[in-house]
């Protein structure tokens, strides 16, 4: 069996979230013992000046051991941010690339970040 079949194979459930030009994905995996752990990747684009592009990708690797205090320090800091600079506040830098999700709205964006409506008929 091939490197590349083991993986599929021992990947359990994903999850993507796009994010300007970032997008992470959440996978749970599982060890050959059977444990599962998650990986967080972020995936950065970056575009050069001849229009060809590549990805930056960064890895993390979580256990369950590890759960409850990274839980822990995530919302600590995340809460320390809100209250330090505001659920609003994004810098002009940080500007071009934020897109509010609309959690109501069930469909995907295009390029622009604009909605498309899809139906099922249309995949």
């Amino acid at each position: 069996m091939s490197e590349h079949e083991l993986t599929d194979q021992d990947e359990i459930n994903s999850k993507v979230l796009r994010a300007g030009r970032r997008t992470y994905f959440f996978d749970v995996r599982s060890t050959r013992a059977g444990d599962y752990y998650l990986t967080v990747t972020e995936s950065k684009k970056f575009t050069h000046d001849d229009g060809s592009f590549h990805y930056k990708k960064h890895k993390i690797y979580l256990y369950k051991e590890d759960f409850d205090a990274f839980r822990a320090l995530l919302d600590e800091m995340t809460d320390y941010i809100v209250q330090e600079k505001g659920e609003e506040v994004i810098s002009e830098r940080h500007q071009k690339d934020f897109r509010r999700v609309d959690p109501s709205h069930n469909g995907s964006t295009d390029s622009t970040g604009n909605y498309v409506d899809l139906s099922f008929d249309d995949i």
